[in-house]
């Protein structure tokens, strides 16, 4: 039971890195949107995140809820010692609401400048804050007790910079290959290659940082290199690279939608080899059991989360299922596509599959140890990946009703 709310925080942590990352990173290309489309490119970025930011911040709210029930004195350490790249973050998502809710009314040029220069800056800021705040965590530069750590020196340092920029990079990266297939869908094809050219650079500068990152790591914060170069984390780290060379691949081959998935993948990796690399440590000197709450709040928490999930999930659903479909894109409808409602939908991945992926890599998890372990984490992973493409899925097939069967 001490286990089950940690594994509930990182897989919220996947969904928020994958979701709120694109949405941060189409910020940062906004503040890069330069020369004859740099017009182009942030209202595209603007355009296809605006429906879907506000949902993605739930997983944060989330993690926050979970950890602060489950872990009542790990939160109050964390949250006294990081008190400052907590509110960096905190203000960043505040501002970050502000620019999208003036920009409905109509700014001037000069204002509206000033909104996108808000918008991107605090797109930087906030990654960069919570990554620098997951590295003094992930190094044990956070004590025990009410303010224990130092105020500074607990986030900046090596390991902190690091994870903090290889956040900003893993948003910029996702989000160019989310905007890619954007454009494409929408047949806009100069922004398209826009982004993929975006895409293949920052993927490939996210993959450098990845690679030097153990040199810091084992400078820096020797047990988590420990962690992650042997048994269930390295499992994950070599998943994450894996997931990362094929994503580049296919964004190079101009396949953005499956790109989706195994950029979600690579960094959903990361995020499990961070937890397997730590345990059974939450902060020095803490362990997960140690830190845990009673059996009788970690029993509401789940029976609490099952119910959230219920409730929430149509609503996301739906919200992604427009979004992907281009619900929400600006313009008439293309006269020529002519929907065919008696065309049957065959998910290129069966249910029962998915079902299968994550039923085993269930019982892997909590049945096996070490690398066999860190391979159930990644299955369960990939498989609820899988479940909501599955999910937030076009309606239509691809080649029917849609332009590129035309």
């Amino acid at each position: 039971m001490a286990e089950l709310p940690m594994i509930l925080i990182l897989a919220g942590l996947a969904a928020y890195a994958v979701l709120g990352g694109a949405d941060f990173g189409a910020g940062l290309w906004e503040l890069a949107a330069r020369g004859e489309h740099g017009a182009e490119v942030r209202e595209h970025a603007h355009q296809a995140m605006a429906p879907v930011w506000e949902a993605n911040h739930v997983w944060l709210v989330f993690v926050l809820t979970v950890c602060w029930t489950a872990y009542p004195t790990a939160f109050a350490s964390i949250a006294t010692t990081l008190t400052v790249p907590l509110f960096i973050a905190g203000i960043g998502i505040v501002l970050r609401g502000m620019t999208y809710a003036l920009r409905s009314g109509h700014p001037t040029p000069r204002e509206e400048g000033a909104l996108s220069v808000t918008f991107a800056l605090s797109s930087i800021l906030t990654p960069f804050a919570l990554g620098a705040c997951a590295g003094a965590i992930a190094s044990g530069r956070v004590p025990v007790g009410n303010a224990a750590g130092e105020p500074f020196g607990s986030w900046i340092n090596p390991t902190s910079l690091l994870i903090g920029t290889l956040a900003v990079a893993c948003a910029a990266y996702m989000a160019a290959v989310y905007l890619a297939g954007d454009a494409t869908r929408a047949g806009l094809p100069d922004l398209a290659r826009a982004f993929r050219k975006r895409a293949l650079v920052s993927g490939a500068l996210t993959g450098a940082l990845a690679i030097a990152g153990p040199l810091v790591l084992h400078a820096d914060a020797r047990p988590l290199f420990d962690g992650l170069s042997s048994g269930a984390g390295l499992a994950a780290g070599l998943l994450s690279g894996l997931a990362g060379a094929i994503t580049l691949a296919l964004v190079y081959l101009r396949r953005f939608e499956p790109a989706r998935l195994s950029a979600s993948i690579a960094v959903s990796a990361i995020v499990a080899g961070w937890g397997l690399a730590q345990q059974p440590s939450f902060l020095p000197g803490l362990t997960l059991d140690e830190a845990a709450a009673g059996d009788a709040t970690l029993t509401a928490i789940a029976v609490a989360t099952v119910i959230g999930f219920v409730v929430l999930a149509p609503s996301l659903t739906l919200l992604f299922r427009l979004q992907l479909a281009g619900r929400f894109d600006e313009g008439e409808e293309d006269p020529q596509v002519v929907p065919q409602a008696d065309a049957p939908i065959r998910p290129a991945i069966p249910p029962a599959a998915i079902a299968a992926v994550v039923g085993i890599g269930t019982a892997v998890t909590f049945f096996a140890e070490g690398l066999l372990q860190g391979a159930g984490i990644a299955a369960m992973l990939a498989g609820a990946t899988l479940a909501f493409l599955l999910l937030a899925a076009p309606e239509e097939e691809e080649g029917a009703g849609t332009p590129e069967g035309k």
